[in-house]
């Protein structure tokens, strides 16, 4: 704990200058996109409004830790912060919880601004489960877990490229602010594995308790992909080259 906290401490530090912005920028983009998809749609149904505004929370989620953490990552690898921190004599898992906290804790004023948007913009009654809080969080400890991945894993130039795409296909062509059943059916069935529809799907079913209940099958393929993503990260950080 004792190296978590310093860890901690030295992140917030080193990343102070840019933070403020970072918080700011997250915050902007989550609510942008629930005000920007309510005059693409300004005659959506509640439906329609629910759909795209629990898709704007996951993306805020997704922007954070498969784009903006990836970025600064690739950032560390080119001024050799990245080698500095691989050096250091402290716990690699207490190294990656303190990275996590800090991009999970820069997720949630955006989420709690945009769920607070799209309940006046949409007039959305919802049924928050106690599911909720730990649902969000899932998706953005995954989302920081695939994301660091991804810059751990590859080279800093390839890396933001990736990023780039995993958000391209996240806004158009995963069924996040849409039903899964507006997509091809072998999209949609590839989408069942690919953590986006399982984010989402957290995310509005714990908003809002369907009929039968809060699915587990989201959570345990969230909890699947997170595995993976610290895995490689892990494997990569401990790697002596």
């Amino acid at each position: 704990m004792r190296s978590y906290g310093l860890l901690l401490r030295w992140n917030l530090l080193r990343l102070r200058g840019m933070l403020p912005l970072l918080l700011v920028l997250q915050t902007l983009l989550s609510v942008g996109v629930v005000i920007g998809f309510s005059f693409l749609l300004p005659d959506a149904d509640q439906t329609t409004g629910f759909y795209l505004s629990t898709g704007a929370l996951t993306l805020g989620l997704i922007t954070v830790g498969m784009v903006a953490a990836p970025q600064l990552v690739a950032q560390a690898k080119l001024t050799g912060i990245f080698d500095y921190q691989r050096s250091m004599p402290v716990p690699r898992l207490a190294m990656l919880a303190a990275d996590a906290t800090v991009w999970v804790a820069l997720a949630l004023p955006g989420l709690a601004a945009a769920l607070g948007v799209a309940v006046l913009r949409f007039d959305l009654d919802l049924r928050i489960s106690w599911l909720a809080a730990p649902a969000m969080l899932l998706v953005a400890i995954c989302s920081v877990a695939i994301g660091y991945a991804v810059a751990y894993a590859a080279k800093p130039e390839v890396a933001g490229a990736i990023s780039q795409l995993i958000f391209f296909v996240a806004l158009m062509f995963a069924p996040i602010n849409f039903p899964a059943d507006r997509l091809p059916h072998w999209l949609a069935e590839t989408h069942d594995w690919l953590p986006f529809a399982s984010m989402a799907q957290a995310i509005r079913e714990t908003l809002q308790i369907p009929a039968t209940g809060v699915s587990t099958a989201p959570f345990a393929i969230l909890t699947a992909w997170c595995v993976v993503g610290l895995a490689i990260t892990y494997r990569v950080m401990t790697h002596r080259p």
